[in-house]
């Protein structure tokens, strides 16, 4: 375990050919020079190369590192970064950050744009980019312990390859995670976590939750919790093999969002009668003012999330499928689950084709597959509406939750924390037998 606080490496752009900064004060390149205002900074031939706003060449080699002036810089500003990739709420925005700045090639043609931070300054713009900066101090407190412990403990991680299992020809099983960065800590996008800079508002709750949690981590068995979260579990939150490696670790038991138990889905019938039902939960709430305090704008776009339905004709979700997935099915003709985790969510997905039939998971996989951008989760059961001879007409999805749902459903412990609940209670109700630790 560590014992004192980190710098974090966050990748704001990646593999990018060209990008457009502003230096508000004055950053010191590598040869001592002092840069400030509006800059551009290109890939050629294997090398960065650095220019003023006037077209003037200011430095070009293979990695440049930026380090603000401690009297002057206030922070730079990156003008055009891509948020949400991928997902139904992708958009460009101008963002700005603290910290250092460094420019490393990528490959002949693009570089990685770096933010070099310490951790708890890093974690106020990721608690203020997660969720609004006015949701509840408690809420405020157990998301900061949770994203903690989450990025030290991949930190530890990313010494180990990740390996994915033998692919079979047909079945495809594959994930994301933290390993596949490999010169950076982190980005700064929803592959990861949420990192917006200074540009989110970093509120008097946003510090004070920072300052009082300042070196807390979840533990358990004498180890940093892999602490995930996810926007909203639907209900019922799941397990750790859902989603990523085939593992399981006590403190993220698939467990029920309330504080009276649900019985965990264990087959299509069951969850049938869950997800075409609306149980009561922490995160079955449609108070406006509550999702307000705790939503940040662009989340508020997203309206049915603890329940929702996604209907396809057959030839919208071929065209779908063939475009994300790479593989023409031909006229599709089943979707089959072959495995769930307690929440519903699908991990293995039989696609039936006349012209072949693919087996695919994990979780984020299908959500990709079956969506234009992602489903908002793989909880969902399959109606297919035939034509007299069995063809195939349309595919209705009926679904909830909103992300993988494993570890701490963020609507959830938001209303927790409205309805009374503190940080502890919070964290114990989705991190089964964790043990807090300050550990610097």
């Amino acid at each position: 375990m560590i014992d004192c606080e980190p710098k974090i490496k966050v990748a704001l752009l990646q593999d990018s050919p060209e990008a457009r900064l502003k230096l508000t004060g004055s950053f010191f390149l590598p040869d001592g020079r002092a840069v400030t205002g509006e800059l551009s900074v290109r890939a050629a031939n294997g090398q960065l190369v650095l220019t003023a706003s006037d077209g003037g060449q200011i430095i070009r080699q293979k990695e440049i590192f930026l380090t603000p002036d401690a009297l002057t810089a206030i922070y730079f500003t990156v003008l055009d970064v891509k948020i949400g990739i991928n997902f139904h709420w992708q958009r460009v925005q101008e963002q700005s950050f603290r910290g250092a700045l460094l420019l490393s090639g990528h490959s002949e043609t693009t570089f990685d744009l770096i933010n070099i931070i310490s951790l708890e300054e890093y974690l106020a713009s990721v608690i203020s980019s997660e969720m609004a900066a006015g949701a509840p101090l408690a809420f405020l407190k157990a998301q900061a312990i949770t994203a903690r412990s989450w990025l030290v403990a991949m930190l530890a991680k990313k010494e180990f390859v990740r390996t994915l299992p033998r692919q079979k020809e047909d079945e495809i099983l594959t994930w994301q995670d933290v390993n596949d960065h490999q010169d950076f800590d982190v980005c700064a996008d929803d592959h990861c976590q949420r990192y917006q800079g200074v540009t989110k508002i970093i509120s008097e709750n946003v510090a004070r939750a920072i300052d009082a949690t300042r070196g807390i981590f979840l533990t358990s068995g004498g180890q940093i919790c892999d602490a995930r979260y996810h926007k909203c579990c639907g209900g019922q939150t799941d397990v750790f093999s859902t989603a990523w490696e085939d593992v399981s670790f006590p403190y993220l038991a698939g467990r029920t969002d309330y504080a009276e138990n649900q019985p965990p889905v264990t087959s299509e019938e069951e969850a049938a009668a869950w997800l075409r039902s609306k149980p009561a939960a922490y995160c079955n709430t449609n108070d406006q003012g509550i999702l307000r305090r705790i939503l940040p704008a662009f989340d508020l776009e997203t309206l049915n999330f603890y329940r929702w339905q996604v209907a396809y004709t057959r030839k919208e979700l071929e065209e779908i499928l063939k475009a994300k997935s790479g593989i023409d099915f031909g006229i599709l003709q089943n979707l089959e689950p072959m495995a769930r985790g307690p929440s519903g969510r699908i991990h293995r997905l039989k696609i039936e084709g006349s012209l072949g039939t693919v087996v695919v998971g994990k979780e984020l996989e299908i959500r990709r597959w079956l969506s234009p951008t992602h489903l908002l989760s793989s909880a969902f059961v399959v109606t297919t509406e035939r034509d007299t001879d069995g063809t195939v007409l349309r595919f209705i999805l009926d679904g909830g939750g909103w992300g993988h749902g494993v570890g701490l459903c963020q609507i959830g412990a938001a209303v927790m924390a409205v309805q009374g609940h503190d940080a502890e209670n919070i964290l114990a109700h989705y991190f089964t037998g964790a043990i807090l630790r300050k550990l610097y």
